[in-house]
């Protein structure tokens, strides 16, 4: 029986941040109803496909119920209404003022269920300059200051390989809609909860744009020891054109590099600030690596206590053996699904719920 068990949440969203918040919830017991439109959450249609089902459909919405309900119609609104009169979770993913539109804003859903826990999840929140913004993940990235550190070696900024803005929203959601079911508890209230995408990715820069946060100038990447202005945290090349990083800033790791290479007189250089000073570190770094192929660093660094890694692709790090170790990746109905990184001792292993055709009801789960 999961955790969370005898929730019921009623999940009104569609793409990324919403339904990775309440597949996190399904995965552990919550009967999680996935409202969707006549025409289905768009990302059903995203390929690729396995066993029928969008792969990234799968693994945000495995272990939902599908109610197709059509918010325009009086029907549809009915059987919302009725969905929302017992449940204790209400998520939606709308831009701001579209929920009152339809009938469903915090204030009427509270009118029918005054125990519910509201959440809205958006691109920059309910109230504000930019609160009727449009946006998906990587415009939030540029106006929160995390793009400009995004950069190449030409300083310009490029695409995210993350879209950290959605999973941040997705995780503080998350949090705060466990933080609201406990409060209620103690008043037997529930909570409206406003999400923005902005507002939780912006406490992620505390440690790279700490003087910016105390009013000071913005973090430069070949400046900043996080951002790669430092020798021991660095993307280097190697002779087969693939790549290795040193990640780790303790100064026993670079000690142990450097005494190994025969290069104790860079030491003082690792020990220094980043930025310029580094410069020379970095460059006899590249020099090294360029030396040898990936693999061959790999076997190099397997007895040495330095915080080493190659850049694998995601084909190569699914296949890792930790990866089957902790039973990370779990084939289910011809399905691959990344398990979730929530565990409880007392859990069996984990199997993922099943994927919900349009309008499949699936029912309470145990």
């Amino acid at each position: 029986m999961g955790k969370l068990s005898g929730i019921r949440v009623v999940d009104c969203t569609q793409f990324l941040p919403g339904p990775m918040m309440t597949v996190m919830m399904a995965d552990q017991g919550a009967e999680v109803i996935k409202i969707e439109p006549p025409a289905g959450d768009p990302v059903r249609g995203q390929g690729p496909f396995e066993a029928g089902h969008s792969v990234w459909f799968a693994n945000l919405n495995r272990g939902k119920s599908s109610v197709v309900v059509d918010l325009k119609s009086d029907e549809g609104k009915t059987r919302l209404a009725d969905l929302c009169r017992n449940a204790d979770v209400f998520v939606e993913g709308f831009r701001p003022g579209v929920m009152e539109r339809l009938g469903f804003g915090y204030a009427a859903v509270r009118a029918l269920n005054p125990r519910i826990v509201y959440c809205s999840i958006s691109a920059f929140g309910q109230k504000g300059e930019l609160a009727h913004h449009p946006a998906h993940d990587m415009a939030v990235q540029a106006m929160a200051g995390f793009l400009s550190v995004n950069d190449g070696p030409d300083g310009a900024p490029v695409v995210p390989g993350v879209a950290s803005s959605d999973m941040a929203a997705g995780l503080t959601a998350l949090s705060a809609v466990l933080m609201a079911l406990i409060g209620r508890e103690k008043t037997g209230e529930g909570d409206y909860i406003d999400i923005a995408m902005f507002d939780s990715l912006l406490p992620w820069c505390a440690h790279t744009a700490s003087e910016a946060i105390a009013g000071g100038p913005a973090p430069r990447s070949d400046s900043q020891r996080s951002l790669g202005g430092a020798g021991f945290y660095q993307v280097y090349e190697t002779r087969d054109g693939r790549h290795v990083v040193l990640g780790g800033r303790e100064l026993k790791f670079a000690r142990n590099l450097l005494e190994a290479l025969n290069r104790e007189d860079l030491i003082p250089l690792a020990e220094g600030e980043a930025g310029l000073a580094q410069v020379p570190l970095i460059a006899f770094l590249r020099e090294t690596f360029a030396t040898r192929t990936r693999d061959e660093w790999v076997a190099w660094f397997a007895d040495r206590d330095v915080a080493f890694a190659p850049v694998l692709d995601f084909r190569e790090a699914l296949d890792e053996p930790h990866v089957a170790a902790r039973g990370l990746l779990v084939e289910a109905d011809g399905s691959h699904h990344i398990a979730p990184p929530i565990r409880f001792a007392g859990d069996p292993p984990w199997q993922p719920g099943k994927i919900p055709e349009l309008g499949e009801e699936i029912g309470a789960r145990d």
